[in-house]
């Protein structure tokens, strides 16, 4: 068989082109791995139609790879060009349908190792084309089975690019996909009953339910007979000690704590401050979280009562809830900051940083007391606030993600900025 020199797709034929060999994709389906279709029919077969509807009427055409399915939420977009696996399980993003901008997606699959949280978050998956055939030694799943196992509907065949832009003109906004219902107008009735982000507090949703350690490089559940109190800790004197409030905590959050090394405890994001003093901790962490800071009125009042009486470091909404704490207000971005090739520029330092981020709200710097608050980052997209910290209490938060190393270890230096704050209190 004639070997193509190059990437050539071959849809007339019912072939596809991957590594240095041609696949029959009809053969491929019905063969070796019969059952396979009827979850993710084939593109050039018989594809599943689906559509989506944005809360202004605005209407994309597109193909479930997933099977049918229907799902709503806000809708935006990501620019990172691989890490669709850290995506899709990262908390912050529930309650999003999220599309990458990159137009290839599934080529390296999925693996246990990658993901960010216990399970799939986001609402659904967009993209422009779907690689149905992993090639990457880590790869243990196609990503369209590893949303089909989860129930999360994935589609392609998306004009992305117009999507993205419509987005960047219009603002992140409310809208259903379908492939059940493919009446626009109809989607467009029922994308404008879907509850707005703004005053949502999902934070709540996403959080864990009990404590737990981190231990070995994964979550050890503190069971009902074990006492959340200052005995809990494993390696109290080895170790600094630190207490994380889960808002949608990313996993790899907990990993460079534990890297850095810290003893980390997490505890869900209702725990009041009392119950983390009883702890005796020597800091505390506030993870990143989705939706709307301001109705995580219980994270805020912790953190204020904790004010002085710990060092603190948040990440993401963990900035945002630092920043309520301190008397500040938050607002909704037009359409957030979703990607890892942010720039923010390091105010003491004069430096910029290539970070990773996801959020679609920010500090409002003009509400924060200059004598109290300094602002550390900013972002040199758009200038908004990435950094904060208290002028004499022991308090700092980022807006980016430092764990997701971009740059690619730009931002590391935030974890024994953490450690030194410690040691000086």
């Amino acid at each position: 068989m004639h070997t193509p020199t190059r990437p050539t797709a071959l849809p007339e034929m019912g072939l596809i082109w991957r590594a240095d060999v041609i696949i029959d994709h009809k053969k491929f389906q019905t063969g070796a791995k019969k059952g396979r279709a009827d979850r993710h029919p084939p593109i050039d077969g018989n594809p599943m139609e689906a559509r989506l509807t944005l809360e202004d009427g605005r209407s994309f055409a597109c193909r479930s790879f997933t099977g049918p399915g229907e799902a709503s939420g806000e809708v935006v977009f990501n620019t990172s060009m691989t890490g669709y696996q850290e995506v899709l399980t990262d908390p912050s993003y529930s309650g999003q349908m999220v599309t990458m901008t990159y137009p290839l997606v599934g080529n390296y699959g999925v693996n246990p190792d990658d993901a960010e949280s216990a399970k799939i978050q986001v609402a659904a998956f967009l993209v422009k084309e779907y690689q149905p055939f992993p090639s990457n030694f880590r790869s243990t799943q196609s990503l369209g089975d590893y949303l089909s196992s989860q129930g999360v509907l994935g589609v392609e065949g998306l004009d992305t690019r117009a999507l993205t832009r419509h987005i960047r003109n219009g603002g992140a906004m409310r809208a259903i996909i379908s492939t059940r219902d493919l009446d626009a107008e109809s989607l467009k009735r029922r994308a404008n009953a879907v509850p707005s982000m703004v005053g949502m507090d999902l934070a709540r949703s996403v959080s864990t339910p009990t404590a737990y350690r981190w231990t070995a490089g994964k979550p050890e559940m503190i069971t009902d007979g074990v006492k959340l109190d200052a005995g809990l800790w494993r390696l109290r004197g080895q170790r600094p000690s630190v207490v994380a409030i889960d808002f949608g905590l990313k996993y790899n959050i907990a990993r460079c704590l534990d890297k850095a090394g810290f003893e980390v405890v997490v505890v869900p994001a209702t725990t009041d401050a009392s119950r983390i003093m009883a702890l005796a901790p020597d800091g505390l962490f506030l993870s990143n979280g989705p939706g709307d800071p301001e109705p995580v009125t219980y994270g805020v009042e912790t953190v204020r009562e904790l004010l002085g009486r710990l060092p603190i470091f948040g990440i993401c909404l963990g900035n945002q809830i630092l920043g309520l704490a301190l008397g500040g207000h938050t607002y909704k971005l037009k359409f957030g900051h979703r990607g890892a090739n942010q720039p923010v520029k390091n105010l003491s330092t004069g430096k910029v940083e290539i970070t990773s981020q996801n959020h679609g709200f920010a500090v409002d710097m003009k509400s924060l007391d200059a004598g109290m608050v300094e602002v550390t980052h900013l972002n040199l997209n758009d200038n908004t606030v990435e950094g904060i910290r208290h002028r004499r209490l022991p308090a700092f938060a980022v807006q980016y993600h430092p764990e997701a190393s971009p740059g690619p270890h730009d931002a590391a230096y935030l974890f024994g900025q953490f450690k030194a704050m410690m040691k000086a209190a």
